[in-house]
This record gives structure tokens, C-alpha cells and sequence, in this order.
């Protein structure tokens, strides 16, 4: 401490002695009473021009928000501050926790000894399979080959798995420790053993091993081969550069472009039957990502789905913002996108009511744009199916890790600098979720194995991504996932608070079951934030493949209840537990469902003069 206050009265006195006082200070003032008026002595230390007294503006952040962008560019979007100050909580509070210290130094001890036993056993018995001493997690698919099995594989993945275990246990559970930090510190010490898993060494992985023996090498020269084209061609390709092309094999519905604002193209789908529900349905999906999630292939395409079974289907696909869009607000996409859409499709159809539904961060736009329809007496909706939506953000799953002051500080910068969130600072992020799938499993396959890509509809559309403008993104962060606004009632449109508890529609809700984006127990909370029937739908599958589950799909199952305003509350885990189980895809119960809020059919609505064929051009932005 006693040579950075030596440094900064040196340091003074050298800028004193250098700046231009003319500029950075009035000459009928002596230098030393710059030391009386610090905002003086702060621009010549930053060798700044001096604009006199100024209140602490937004525009005053602009020198930190660069050195913050600075930073979130050298780190990748992550805060170091953030996981510093994890670690911090978690090791100061281990340090204070003796018995904690002690459980784990015998836990540590009784582990090596049992892996020590079962390393001198199977040494001895090479040609027998022993009970291992742990065994993996069910989604954890590493070591699944009996080739892990054999010695000293099995002794090398058992030893990894009982470090995995031994962390776990060291990075939970320690009083006083905060469960954002906790899981931060957990999510952290996770990467870092995944990082060093005996399955990313090709000398300890015997699936690699017995491919090198069996193809005498080849599998190395392949997965070089591998690694030079994605190193030259950038493995986040797009869909333009697989099998599947936008507009061919993907997104290829029929349809037409009948609006077009600076933010939103709508698509009107070419009917599929004679007749048609008189009721049209609008689709609002994610603008975190292309629209096509939910027009897939032909055989996965829930707008062909609708279409077939009689629906008129309209979907909003999103511009994808450039620099110049940095100023768009989350009311611009509520106004630009869903009520612009909405005037559009009653107007084209002459039906004074819709079907809106929401897919993920377009189901909570839509439940912001519901309430204030329902505040001001806005009655053109007809119902509000979700799909992994949520409105509650106090247990955001997974992503919370990502979020907290500290790191919405740093892409609160980088966003400012650029004008937008890059995809690929998303991406990292997502990756990193589930990173035994989406990177050390990749790895395996393409580099080690040297197996080729294969790559599906869902993964090309994966590999699709989108930007973020700065203002949207940072009220959508703060208002909705720090501050909760949504559901505590403190989100204000027009000047005015919104409350969930207005919408009176009837909902459709549907939540996946090992969905790590937006939890089926946070969705679940539909049930507590509004004052309608809500019809729950819990499906087998992730955040999309959940969604994307058409009928015929294998292994599907969903589980499915109606509750009225007037029935009593059910706990989400007393509700797992006692709804029955179906098989099959829940497609089919919500296009039921659909059609019991619009029982009556008529001709197909005529379709208005087209901007431009479906897919639009918004969805070819890259």
C-alpha cells in the first residue's frame, strides 16, 4: 500500500509538471489548487481536456465501458471479476469450515484407498470385468465403450470419476456461501475436470487407441484434415454451406411475405385443405435465433403440421440487427414486431381475434405485449399458447451462471462498443452448458476419430446464428433476468405497469423436461402468475428438441393437465408425480387443444399482394 501512494503522488507530480494548464485548467489558479478540486486533478492524471462540473451521466461511463470491453474481449464475454469473487466466497467460507475441511480430507482419503484396491484387482484379474466403484451419470456417455472397461482404462476413467465426485462435494455445501456462487464455483472446477477427462487424450482413450490400430493411423491424418478445414472455413458455417440450404430443405413451407418493417417480415402460409379454422394462428418465435426452428424439414415442420390440419399460420421472422439497430428497445420489438403483426393478420383476415404463440423468448415478449393488451382493454387475442417460455426469471436455469451484475457490467460494454451481442459471444456460452456434447464430444469424434460431421436440420439451425442489439439485450438482462420486473409487477409500458395476473385468455404451456435454458419448473410458475385457465404440457426432450417433436418421433412422452382459476394450486413436483403419462408427441394434444378454441371452419382467407416469397429476406441475413 505504502509504494502505490509513493506511485501516485509521483505520478502527479510528473503529470502536473507535463500538462497543458491552458487547457486542463484556468491559468489564474495556481497548480496546487488542483488539489482542492479533484474533478481537475482527475482529467490532468487522464491527460483529458477539463469540461467543468458535469453531473454523472451515461456519458460519463465511457471510458470505463471501454476498458470493460476491453477486457470482455481478451476473456471472451466472461467477467473476471465475476468468477473471482466466486472463488473468493467459496474459499474464504471453506476456510472458516473446519468440518468441512475435515469431511473432505476423509472423504479424499477413502476414495484413493478404494481406488488404489480397485486398480490392484484388476491388474490382477485383467480378464475379468470388477463392479466399478462409481459409476457415471446417466446423460454422461464418455465412457459407455467396454473397451473402458479393460485395464488400465477402466482404472484411468475410475480414478476421473471419483475426482469429479470428491469436487463436487468440496465446491457444495459450505455454509455461508452464496448458491450463485456456489454454482459458479461448481460450473468452473466441472469445466476444468471435463478439460482433463482421460476421453480427450488419445493416448489414454482405447476407442481412440483400437481406431489407430485398426486403420493404422489414418484416423489422425482424417482428423487433421478435419481440424485444417475447420480452421480455414470456421467451423460455425452456416446452413448455406451444408446439405441444408434456407428456403430448399429448411424453411421451405410455402408462403409469401405480406409485410415487411424495419425489425419484422411476416409470412402468411399457402393453406393445405379446403377449409380452414376461422381463427388464425400467429407464431412469435425467439429472435435470439432464426425462425425456422419451428419450419424445419418437411417431415419436422410444425407450421406444415398447422397448415395441414386446417390452420392459417403467420409467423414473424426477425431482422438481424447490425450497429445501426443498437438503439432498439424491447417496446420496439413489442410494437414493431407483435403489434404490427397483429394489425396485419386482422386486417388480411378480417378475424377480430388470433391465436398468438410465444416459443421461448418470443413466448415472454408476447406475455408482455398480452398483459397490456389486457390492460388497455385490447381484446383481439383469442388464446396464448407458450412453448419453454418463461416469465418468471428468479430460477433461470443454467444461464444464471452467466448472469449477474458483474458480467451484464461487461457485455453491457462490449454491446456498447459494437452495438450489438456478437453470436459467437452467445454461442460460447451455450457451449459451455453442455460442453461434453457440443465441444469435448465433438473434439472426439472429428479430430481424434477423424469421423466426418453430421450435421442435421437441428444443427444447421443451431449453426444459424443471430446478434442482439445493445439497448434491447440490456433491458431484456436487467429488467427481466437481474431484476424480475415481469412477474413482481414492476415492468412498465408507456409509462405505465403491466401485471401477468390481467391476461384472462386461456394459456397453453408447455415445458421440456431437461430443458437447461428456461427449467419446466420456471414455466411452471404460469400457474401462479396469472388469473386464467392454463392447460400444462411437460414433454420428454431439451429446450428444442422437446419443441420440435412431431407425431411418429420414437421414445416421446408428455404429461398433460387442464387448471382452472378456480382449482388449488399444485406444486410442480406433486404434480410430476401424480399426472399420468402419455406416449407420443404432445403435437397432436395442443393442435386439440387449438381447435376446441376454434371449433368453426370457412374458406381459406385470400392472400394480400406479397412483398417477396417465404422465407423473406430477413432470414438470409448474415
Amino acid at each position: 500500500m505504502y509504494l502505490i501512494q509513493v506511485r501516485f503522488f509521483w505520478q502527479t507530480f510528473v503529470y502536473l509538471r507535463r500538462i497543458n494548464f491552458s487547457k486542463t485548467y484556468p491559468m489564474d489558479h495556481a497548480p496546487w489548487d488542483m488539489l482542492n478540486h479533484p474533478e481537475r486533478l482527475a482529467s490532468a492524471w487522464l491527460g483529458t481536456p477539463y469540461m467543468g462540473q458535469r453531473p454523472l451521466d451515461d456519458s460519463n461511463k465511457d471510458l470505463d465501458r471501454i476498458v470493460m470491453a476491453a477486457v470482455g474481449r481478451l476473456t471472451g464475454g466472461m467477467s473476471p471479476i465475476a468468477l473471482w469473487m466466486a472463488y473468493i466466497d467459496w474459499i474464504t467460507h471453506l476456510q472458516l469450515s473446519p468440518s468441512k475441511q475435515q469431511e473432505l480430507l476423509i472423504d479424499g482419503w477413502h476414495k484413493v484407498a478404494r481406488w488404489q484396491g480397485y486398480a490392484y484387482d484388476t491388474m490382477r484379474h485383467a480378464d475379468s470385468t470388477l463392479e466399478p466403484c462409481v459409476d457415471p451419470l446417466p446423460q454422461d456417455k464418455r465412457f459407455a465403450d467396454p473397451a473402458w472397461q479393460q485395464w488400465p482404462f477402466s482404472v484411468m476413467y475410475q480414478g476421473f470419476l471419483m475426482s469429479q465426485q470428491w469436487w463436487h462435494r468440496a465446491t457444495t455445501g459450505i455454509s455461508g456461501v452464496s448458491k450463485h456462487h456456489e454454482e459458479v464455483v461448481t460450473f468452473a472446477a466441472r469445466q476444468l475436470l471435463d478439460m482433463l477427462s482421460p476421453s480427450n487424450f488419445a493416448s489414454m482413450n482405447p476407442v481412440v487407441i483400437n481406431e489407430a490400430v485398426r486403420s493404422q493411423g489414418q484416423n489422425f491424418i482424417r482428423g487433421a484434415t478435419n481440424a485444417a478445414n475447420d480452421w480455414l472455413h470456421d467451423i460455425s458455417a452456416t446452413p448455406h454451406e451444408h446439405a441444408f440450404k434456407v428456403g430448399e430443405t429448411l424453411a421451405a413451407a410455402p408462403g409469401k411475405v405480406i409485410f415487411r418493417n424495419r425489425l419484422i417480415e411476416l409470412i402468411q402460409y399457402a393453406p393445405a385443405s379446403s377449409t380452414v379454422h376461422t381463427t388464425p394462428v400467429l407464431i412469435v418465435p425467439a429472435w435470439i435465433m432464426k425462425y425456422y426452428i419451428l419450419d424445419l424439414s418437411p417431415h419436422n415442420s410444425l407450421v406444415r403440421y398447422l397448415v395441414e390440419q386446417g390452420h392459417t399460420v403467420f409467423m414473424i421472422s426477425w431482422k438481424n440487427p447490425v450497429a445501426a439497430d443498437r438503439e432498439l428497445t424491447m417496446d420496439d420489438y413489442r410494437t414493431l414486431g407483435i403489434m404490427d403483426a397483429i394489425e396485419t393478420i386482422c386486417k388480411t383476415t378480417q378475424s377480430p381475434i388470433l391465436h398468438a404463440v410465444g416459443y421461448c423468448l418470443g413466448g415472454t415478449l408476447l406475455s408482455i405485449a398480452a398483459a397490456t393488451m389486457a390492460r388497455d382493454n385490447d381484446q383481439r387475442l383469442a388464446s396464448m399458447p407458450l412453448f419453454a417460455s418463461q416469465v418468471d426469471f428468479k430460477e433461470p436455469g443454467e444461464l444464471s451462471l452467466f448472469i449477474d451484475e458483474s458480467q451484464v457490467a461487461l457485455l453491457e460494454a462490449l454491446m456498447w462498443e459494437q452495438g450489438y451481442l456478437d453470436s459467437r459471444q452467445m454461442a460460447g456460452a451455450f457451449q459451455m452448458l453442455r460442453s461434453n456434447d457440443l465441444i469435448w464430444s465433438r473434439r472426439l469424434n472429428h479430430y481424434l476419430l477423424g469421423l466426418p460431421e453430421k450435421v442435421t436440420d437441428l444443427m444447421a439451425w443451431n449453426m444459424d446464428t443471430t446478434r442482439m442489439p445493445y439497448r434491447m439485450h440490456i433491458q431484456y438482462l436487467r429488467d427481466l433476468f437481474l431484476h424480475n420486473d415481469l412477474a413482481e409487477g414492476r415492468y412498465s409500458v408507456n409509462g405505465q405497469p403491466i401485471a401477468l395476473s390481467d391476461i384472462r385468455v386461456p394459456i397453453f404451456s408447455v415445458g421440456t423436461i431437461t430443458d437447461h435454458v428456461a427449467p419446466w419448473r420456471s414455466t411452471y410458475k404460469i400457474h401462479l402468475l396469472t388469473d386464467t385457465e392454463v392447460t400444462y404440457c411437460l414433454t420428454s426432450g431439451g429446450h428444442n428438441a422437446g419443441v420440435v417433436s412431431p407425431p411418429g418421433h420414437p421414445n416421446r412422452q408428455y404429461q398433460i393437465s387442464r387448471h382452472l382459476p378456480t382449482d388449488p394450486y399444485i406444486n410442480p413436483e406433486d404434480w410430476h408425480r401424480t399426472t399420468p403419462s402419455q406416449e407420443g408427441s404432445w403435437w397432436a394434444a395442443w393442435e386439440g387443444w387449438l381447435s376446441s378454441q376454434s371449433p368453426h371452419r370457412q374458406k381459406p382467407p385470400s392472400m394480400p399482394p406479397a412483398v417477396c416469397d417465404a422465407p423473406g429476406t430477413y432470414v438470409l441475413q448474415r
